[in-house]
C-alpha cells in the first residue's frame, strides 16, 4: 500500500474489502463467519475427506510477506537488530475456518487481448511472438503498444511509445531519448481522484477487477495521476495482485500493467486466528543482532562488577541492551497474498496487518494464515562448492545503471567487474517490478590481471518493461535508469 495514504482512509479502505458475511463483535474485532462452500468444505473434512497436500513455500516459513521480501517502500517488518514487536489495539479476527489457495491456469486467448487493447484504445490484431500476444505500432513504431504473456495469469504491460532518435539526430548538450521508451505527458497538471478513477473503471470492468480496492493518490512526473486497484478473488482482498494504471492530464491511461487471467481456485487449507498470526510474525520478527566483527569493543572484566562471584560477565553491546521497537496494528483483515510456492506464483491465504507506526505512515505486514502443519519449509539449496583459496571470495556486483533495448524487453546492466571472470545476468519479473542480479564465476586456469573495469551485460524480458522499477536483487535497492 502506498504510503500516502492517511491512516484512517487506509483502515477503512481495508475494513471494506472483507466480503459478505462479517459480523463486527461488540469489542469492535472483525470475525469473518464460514459458510456456503467453506462450511460444505469443513463438513466434507470431518466426514473422513482427504487433506490437501502440504504446501511448500518457496520464499520462507511464510511469516513476512508475498515473496518473502518486503514490498517497495515500505519498512523491514524484522525492524533491525532490535526487531519489532506488532501489538493488537484490540481485538483481532478469529476468521474462517479454511481458505483456498488460489493458482493461475490456463492460457489466454486473443479474444481476451483484444478486449484489453479496445478498451486502452490499441487498434490492430494480437500477434503471438514466443509466448507474448503483442500489438504494436507499425512503421515508426509510434503509438500505444500492449504485452500480454499467453501463461496465465496473463502478465500485461501497455505503454504510448514516441518513437525515437534515427542515428546521431540528438542536439549537441541535449540528452537523448531511446527508441521505444515511453512517451512523455504532453503537460498540464494531473486529474482529479475521481477523475482518475472513472477512467481507470473500463479498464478493471473489462479484466474482471471492477470490485477492486481502488488508490489514487499518487502522482508522478508532477502530471501523471497512478490508479492503483488491489482485485477481490474469491471474495477476499489480495496483496501483491496489483493493477497499475497512469493517467496523464488528458485523462486517459498512458501505461499501465497487471494480470489479465483471475486465479483458479485451489486446495483448502485450515486457516489459524489472526492472533496465532501476529505471533508468528513477531516471532519471525525478533531482529538480526548485532552486525559487525566482534561483539564488545573491549574485553569483558574476569569478575562481576562488584567482584563477589568471580565468574566471567557476560558482554552486551548496546544493541543488546536496546528493547525491541514496538508498532501498533490497528486492524487485521484474512486475505490472499502473492507468495511462491514450489508449484509457481500463487495466491495463499494471509492474514493483513495495518502497521500504524507514531513516526511513519501506516504500512501493512502480512502473515501466512494456512495453519502451520500444512506448511513445508523451503527447500534448503545445495551446499556451495569450497572455492579454491587462491580465487579468493567474489564481491556482490552492484548494478551501477540500466538502458533498454529498442524492443523494450533487453536491458542492458552496467556494473563494474574484472578480466578474471565471466558475468551472467538474470532477471525475475513480475506485474510490479523486475529484479535482476549478476552470476559471477572465475574463469580458473588462466592469468589475469586484477584491473576492474566497467562491464555491461543484456539479459531478455518475458514482457517489455514498460513502466516496471528495475530493483538490483543483491541490495534491494531501485537502479537509475539512463
Amino acid at each position: 500500500m502506498s504510503g500516502t495514504e492517511s491512516g484512517h482512509g487506509r483502515r477503512a479502505a481495508l475494513v471494506a474489502t472483507v466480503a459478505a458475511g462479517v459480523l463486527l463483535a461488540g469489542g469492535g474485532g472483525l470475525y469473518l463467519t464460514a459458510s456456503g462452500d467453506e462450511g460444505a468444505e469443513a463438513a466434507s473434512r470431518a466426514a473422513g475427506a482427504p487433506a490437501p497436500p502440504p504446501l511448500r513455500l518457496g520464499g520462507g516459513s511464510g511469516g513476512t510477506g508475498p515473496d518473502a521480501g518486503i514490498a517497495p517502500g515500505e519498512p523491514d517488518p524484522g525492524g533491525g537488530p532490535s526487531g519489532t514487536v506488532y501489538r493488537a489495539e484490540g481485538p483481532l479476527p478469529q476468521g474462517p475456518s479454511s481458505a483456498a489457495v488460489h493458482r493461475p491456469e490456463g492460457l489466454v486467448t486473443s479474444e481476451e487481448v483484444a478486449r484489453l487493447a479496445a478498451v486502452l484504445g490499441v487498434e490492430g490484431r494480437p500477434v503471438l511472438v514466443g509466448d507474448v500476444w503483442t500489438i504494436r505500432p507499425e512503421k515508426d513504431g509510434r503509438g500505444p503498444r500492449l504485452d500480454v504473456a499467453r501463461q496465465a495469469p496473463g502478465n500485461w504491460t501497455y505503454s504510448w511509445y514516441d518513437g525515437g532518435p534515427v542515428g546521431d539526430t540528438c542536439l549537441k548538450g541535449k540528452e537523448c531519448p531511446l527508441p521505444g521508451e515511453p512517451k512523455p505527458p504532453s503537460g498540464g497538471g494531473p486529474v482529479s481522484e475521481a477523475a482518475a478513477r472513472a477512467a481507470a473503471a473500463p479498464v478493471l470492468k473489462v479484466l474482471g477487477q471492477d470490485d477492486a480496492k481502488v488508490s489514487a493518490t499518487q502522482v508522478m512526473n508532477g502530471s501523471v495521476r497512478v490508479v492503483n486497484a488491489d482485485p477481490v478473488v474469491g471474495g477476499l482482498p489480495t496483496y501483491g495482485w496489483s493493477t497499475g494504471l497512469h493517467i496523464g492530464p488528458d485523462g486517459r491511461p498512458v501505461a499501465g500493467s497487471g494480470t489479465l487471467k483471475e486465479p483458479a481456485r485451489g486446495e483448502t487449507y485450515p486457516v489459524v486466528s489472526a492472533e496465532r498470526a501476529l505471533a508468528r510474525l513477531n516471532e519471525e520478527s525478533k531482529g538480526t543482532g548485532p552486525i559487525g566483527i566482534g561483539g564488545c569493543a573491549t574485553d569483558p572484566p574476569a569478575t562481576e562488577p562488584d567482584g563477589g562471584s568471580g565468574k566471567d560477565a557476560p558482554c552486551q553491546t548496546i544493541v543488546d541492551m536496546a528493547p525491541p521497537r514496538e508498532v501498533p496494528v490497528t486492524s487485521g483483515v484474512l486475505g490472499l497474498a502473492a507468495t511462491e510456492t514450489a508449484d509457481g506464483r500463487a495466491l495463499v491465504p494471509t492474514w493483513l496487518f495495518t502497521a500504524d507506526p507514531a513516526d511513519s505512515a501506516p504500512y501493512t505486514v502480512t502473515s501466512t494464515a494456512v495453519a502451520p502443519e500444512y506448511l513445508v519449509p523451503p527447500a534448503k539449496p545445495s551446499p556451495e562448492p569450497t572455492p579454491d583459496p587462491s580465487e579468493g571470495t567474489a564481491p556482490v556486483r552492484r548494478i551501477e545503471s540500466f538502458t533498454v533495448e529498442p524492443d523494450g524487453r533487453t536491458l542492458a546492466l552496467t556494473f563494474w567487474g574484472g578480466v578474471c571472470h565471466t558475468y551472467t545476468p538474470h532477471a525475475v519479473e513480475d506485474p510490479r517490478q523486475v529484479r535482476v542480479r549478476i552470476e559471477e564465476k572465475s574463469k580458473g586456469g588462466q592469468a589475469c590481471i586484477l584491473v576492474a573495469k566497467e562491464i555491461t551485460v543484456k539479459v531478455t524480458l518475458q514482457a517489455p518493461l514498460g513502466d516496471r522499477p528495475v530493483v538490483d536483487a543483491a541490495s534491494g535497492e531501485a537502479v537509475p535508469r539512463r
